[in-house]
Formats: structure tokens, sequence, C-alpha cells
């Protein structure tokens, strides 16, 4: 079977990119696309992706495009729209929808959009840069966005069949794109967290991934340095926000990790009293099932993805309001003694990659016979 992958840009590795790869190792032949590609800022799993069929837009080989993904959305709906892959029985776009790479040009019913989520800077959710920052910004933003959330419902119309990261996801897509969608929730690496035997658990909280503002990495350092208890925070910062959070911690137990490697991470999960997760409406959230599979409870927002991977009183609990006070009620009075690991593992388990692969074949191979019986039935 032909198949494409699309994706919006390559130039980092998180949520998204996981499923882009669960992808190419369920279609090992495929042909990925992509407006821009940046194998040099994706750390530990750049050697991996490097060896994909990956093609790319000319204009990210123009000097500083790196630094221009941001301003050169507004020209990717053309790059996309031109983008024929009509001679492929299966396209599969994993989108943010923040690039329109729905407007690829496919033959009937080979269109499926894995959608991790309708773009977050249109619809009035919290982002990665706070491009609300200056008043002037916030005049083009509304002026750009007009257009572009036009544009956006136009590349979901194209779209043969949605399919959600969360119920969280599905509810946007029916309210801004007026689309059914079917949930297939993300895969997650389960088994590598998994701890062989009873590790004994150190005096830390932990927090990280992509540290940017939607993350809100700043509540767990705020209320770590008020209770005064030990934190440490893996990952790459996400603009300036890295120095805004080093400032926030000082005089408090905080480490900077930085990017960690892979064996690094699944000890710091595995070593931690609790993982503090306080995303703002998070459209999944991976790495929380990354803690739990490692046999830790989460500390989260009560917000987004979160509130269908966690079970509160069994693999961790939620604090209500996105504020250091909420956050430092549950921390003053969390025991993480009362969790049991194996509860933690049980329920990370329901997210794996093998159940992810399993399913997206299952829903590809069950649209592609209803196309078929639909065709035969015409002729």
């Amino acid at each position: 079977m032909k198949v494409a992958l699309v994706h919006d840009y390559l130039k980092e590795y998180g949520g998204a990119e996981r499923v882009l790869e669960a992808l190419q190792e369920i279609w090992p032949q495929s042909e990925i696309y992509t407006a821009f590609y940046f194998p040099r800022f994706l750390g530990p799993h750049r050697q991996r992706i490097e060896k994909w069929p990956v093609k790319s837009w000319w204009v990210g080989k123009l000097p500083l495009a790196d630094h221009l993904i941001s301003p050169f959305r507004l020209f990717t709906p053309h790059y996309f729209s031109h983008l024929n892959l009509s001679d492929f029985e299966v396209v599969i776009v994993s989108s943010t929808g923040a690039y329109q790479s729905n407007l690829v040009k496919t033959k009937k019913g080979a269109h499926f959009c894995y959608c991790h989520t309708p773009p977050r800077f249109l619809y009035g959710y919290p982002t990665a840069r706070n491009w609300q920052k200056h008043w002037w910004g916030r005049i083009a933003g509304q002026l750009v966005n007009h257009f572009l959330r036009q544009k956006d419902f136009e590349a979901a119309q194209k779209v043969d069949y949605f399919i959600a990261n969360s119920q969280n996801t599905a509810a946007r897509i029916k309210k801004f794109y007026r689309r059914e969608s079917r949930v297939i929730y993300p895969p997650v690496a389960v088994e590598k967290f998994i701890p062989p035997k009873k590790v004994k658990v150190e005096n830390y909280f932990l927090a990280g991934g992509r540290l940017a503002r939607a993350k809100r990495i700043d509540l767990a350092i705020k209320a770590c340095v008020k209770l005064g208890l030990p934190l440490k925070v893996f990952g790459r910062p996400f603009g300036d926000y890295g120095e805004e959070l080093k400032k926030m911690a000082q005089g408090g137990k905080v480490e900077f990790l930085g990017e960690v490697s892979d064996k690094q991470l699944v000890s710091l999960y595995q070593r931690c009293r609790a993982f503090i997760f306080p995303a703002q409406e998070e459209d999944f959230g991976i790495v929380p099932v990354e803690a739990m599979a490692a046999g830790r409870p989460v500390i989260a927002l009560a917000s987004g993805g979160v509130l269908e991977t966690i079970i509160p009183g069994k693999t961790g609990e939620f604090f209500e309001k996105p504020t250091v006070s909420s956050l430092a009620r549950v921390l003053a009075s969390f025991n993480d003694t009362l969790y049991n690991s194996e509860d933690c593992i049980k329920q990370a388990r329901k997210f794996s990659e093998e159940r992810f692969k399993r399913e997206i074949e299952k829903i590809i191979s069950e649209k592609l016979m209803k196309n078929q019986k639909s065709v035969t039935r015409n002729v």
C-alpha cells in the first residue's frame, strides 16, 4: 500500500513527532512531507529521523529560515495546497493545523488527519510563545488570525476522516470544524519506563518536557520554592522562558537538568516522589503517562487531556486552579507512599505504542474497505 505521511514541520521532538515516528514504523516505506525540516534541533532523536525519506519546502533552506518558522506560517497554505499526493492510497496528516497541512491534494477517501489539536493560538488556548505581550502584536495577531481561521476551517473540510488524540481534542474538532472524529490516544513507550524491580524513591519532585509557557512549569517552581521542596526540571527551554524560570528558582532547591538522555529520563521518573504537570488545557499529555509507566503518581492541573489519563486518589492528584497556592496546597499534604506503583503502571499500559499501532491500522483498514464497497456499488 502506497502511504504518504504529512507533518507540519520537523524542528523539535514532542508528542506530535512521537506519533509521526509510530506511523513511520507501521509503514516504513512511506514518504514523509513537511514544510520545514531542521534535523540539527532534534537532539538525541536526530540519528533515527535522518534515516527517513523526508521531503520539505525549499523555503526552509533560506538563510535564517529556522528562526522564521512562525511568520512563515502565513505562506505554508501555498506550499501544502500545491502538494499533490493523489497518487497515494493513504495520506495521513499528523497535524496541529497551525500550518494548514490538511490543504494537501489527495484522492477521495484517502485523506486521514490525526489531529493533535486545532491551532491553539487561533482559538484562545495558551501557547508556547507570548505573542500577545505587546499591543502591536495583539493587533497584528487579530488581523492575521482572522485570515488563518478561515484557511484552517477550509483545510479541515478537505479531510475525509478525523482521528483525535483525546476526547478533549475531539470536542475542539466538533466545535471549530463541525466535524466528527474517532479518538485514538497517542503512543507512549510504556515498557521502557517500567522499573524491573522495586526502585528506591528519592526526596525530589520532577517536572519537565518541552519548557514552553503553556506547560506552566513556573507554577511548579514557585510552589516548590514556597514550600522549600526539592524539584528537578528537565527539558530544553523554549525561547527566553528558560531564563525566566531560573530567576524564579533563586533561593529554592531547584535543579535544572537541561535535555537528558532516555536512560537518564527513565531513572528520573522512577526515583521521583511524584511528577508535577501544571500544563493548561493540554491536548493529551504524554509525559504524565510516562511517569505513571515508571510507577510514580502525577500531580496535575485539572484541565485538558490529563482528565482522561490520571485517576485521582489512585495514580495521582489534581489541583483545581492554575495558581501557585492551589498547587502548593496539594504538595503540602502529598504523601507518595499512599500510591501503588502497580496501579500507575496498569493505567499507563492503556496508552501503549502497540495499542496505538493496532487501532490506527484497524481504522485505516475499515475506512479503505468501506470506500472499496462504495466504489463497487456505484459501478
